[in-house]
């Protein structure tokens, strides 16, 4: 048991390291005053453009496959699922931010990738076949990440510790997207390659 609840502090400290928002700081500016007020990729992306954003999605998934891996070592297969899981936890809501953070689609992919390599590359190749003809990055998001759980939870054999970790962090990141769900629906969401505004403009 301790195992386990050191796996879920290890995975929201690595989690929760804002590396968006720090990439964002060192070319001056605070990315939760533009666009979406996100700290991931995609708000970098607008905002800052593809090398920033390149490195907050490979830093971002990395903390997830951090926090999922150093779980395992710690805790066996529940470990892998409790640190993997705090982790998307962490980067959502991180407590160095004021609980406001980004969506979690990087942590949350990263979380699962050695697990389920397979999975991870169903996901993404569903994300990727959404956002091109749509330009909706929040749409391939939202597509991807439920490929990715249907796939984990009707591969034969796949554990359960796996099944409920992708299963947490398609939840996390679906309560993320609330917003731009609505936005989906209305016709009002952004598409990509649209620059980020200052959120007092926007």
């Amino acid at each position: 048991m301790l195992d386990w609840v050191a796996a879920g502090f290890i995975g929201y400290l690595l989690g929760s390291v804002p590396v968006g928002f720090l990439v964002a700081k060192a070319r001056g500016l605070d990315i939760r005053q533009y666009g979406s007020g996100a700290t991931g990729g995609t708000n970098v992306l607008r905002t800052l453009g593809v090398g920033p954003a390149l490195l907050t999605g490979v830093t971002d998934l990395l903390k997830g496959l951090l926090g999922a891996y150093i779980g395992g070592r710690l805790g066996g297969e529940w470990g892998y699922a409790i640190g993997g899981f705090m982790a998307i936890v962490g980067h959502s809501y991180p407590v160095w931010l004021k609980f406001k953070g980004g969506k979690s689609v990087a942590t949350g992919a990263g979380s699962l990738v050695l697990h389920q390599p397979l999975a991870f590359a169903a996901g993404l190749a569903a994300a990727v076949l959404t956002i091109a003809p749509t330009r909706y990055v929040s749409l391939g998001s939202l597509v991807g990440a439920l490929v990715y759980a249907i796939v984990i939870v009707l591969t034969p054999g796949a554990p359960l510790a796996d099944k409920a970790l992708v299963l947490g962090a398609a939840l996390v990141i679906y309560i993320r997207h609330w917003e731009n769900i609505k936005r989906l629906a209305a016709g009002k969401e952004n598409k990509l390659g649209q620059k980020a505004r200052p959120r007092t403009q926007a």
